[in-house]
């Protein structure tokens, strides 16, 4: 399983967190890895002083535009499946 986690915090909120979700569930369900991803929205990735959204792939943190967020699945997500 790999775990993916979003922040969902009031920075990450303010910086477009919901859109990174949204994106990441669609394409969860559109490449059928359900079974594969144990995705999360979590609070406070205690990142919130630097832009962006912080995301959690495998323990390792990353912040990224969430116009950035399909891209950034494909790039880093979808080689660890």
């Amino acid at each position: 399983m790999i775990d993916v986690s979003v922040c969902i915090g009031t920075a990450c909120h303010l910086n477009g967190s919901h859109n990174v979700v949204a994106s990441f569930k669609h394409l969860i369900e559109e490449n059928h890895l359900h079974d594969k991803i144990n995705f999360a929205a979590t609070f406070c990735a205690g990142q919130c002083t630097m832009s962006g959204v912080a995301v959690k792939v495998q323990g390792e943190l990353y912040r990224i535009d969430p116009a950035d967020a399909r891209t950034f699945f494909k790039e880093k997500i979808l080689p660890l499946v």
